[in-house]
């Protein structure tokens, strides 16, 4: 079932189109990347779909709602985390679960997600007080919370180690396991070739690419490259670097 329909979205700042006639389909249950380089029109495309921005033209549905015309409902179904997402520094753990919990009709039960996502030996330590990798975590309980259908995961492991990105990837994959659909905007070609059932690429506002990883890479590969990695097929495709 298609649960995000997105057809001819266009926003502009001003005289730059930082979206330009986008159009894409998620379907309930999968992991689906939008990838591209910083400033592509990545996060504008989420911030429209989750109802934090307005769009200027385009039809869009997600749970077959409008995100203008039914915000407050369609923010009681989904569960945003978005690149810019800070807390106070002293605000505990347990804290920003229970504020969170308190803005959903039916949020889940906080205590037993701050369990289910390790964060227990944590309910009390302040936000300022928290690794990269911990704060990532608890944007994702914080996403949780509502008992999303959808969740939109923007620039998710940026900033974070090795190790703690590879712990993140773990925390997502668990999180399409429990039914929820995830949109994960990045621009890592890696994590998306490892995460995403299909990607789109966004290049300059528009959609360059579809599909998933191996129908990607098969539309990037040159006839110089026997094998090639997502990233390499995203250099064939633009003709330009990710950052």
């Amino acid at each position: 079932m298609t649960v995000i329909e997105i057809d001819g979205l266009r926003k502009s700042y001003r005289a730059t189109k930082a979206v330009d006639g986008v159009s894409l389909k998620v379907e309930e249950g999968e992991i689906f990347g939008i990838a591209g380089p910083n400033g592509a029109g990545k996060t504008t495309v989420v911030e429209c779909a989750s109802g934090l921005r307005r769009r200027d033209g385009g039809v869009l549905r997600v749970l077959g709602l409008d995100p203008q015309s039914d915000r407050r409902g369609l923010l009681q179904r989904i569960g945003v985390q978005l690149q810019e997402a800070a807390l106070p520094d002293a605000i505990k753990v347990g804290e920003a679960l229970r504020m969170y919990a308190s803005f959903y009709d039916k949020p889940a039960d906080w205590r037993k997600l701050m369990d289910e996502w390790g964060l227990a030996d944590k309910r009390r330590a302040g936000f300022a007080t928290l690794s990269g990798g911990w704060k990532q975590r608890l944007f994702i309980a914080l996403a949780l919370v509502g008992n999303p259908e959808v969740v939109f995961l923007d620039e998710l492991t940026t900033g974070l180690d090795p190790a703690a990105r590879r712990t993140t990837w773990g925390l997502i994959r668990d999180m399409r396991a429990r039914g929820v659909t995830v949109v994960l905007v990045t621009h890592f070609m890696d994590e998306a070739e490892a995460l995403c059932d299909r990607i789109a690429i966004i290049d300059r506002g528009r959609v360059i690419a579809e599909g998933s990883p191996r129908e990607l890479i098969a539309q990037g590969r040159s006839a110089s490259l026997e094998e090639a990695s997502l990233e390499e097929a995203y250099f064939a495709l633009t003709g330009r670097e990710l950052a």
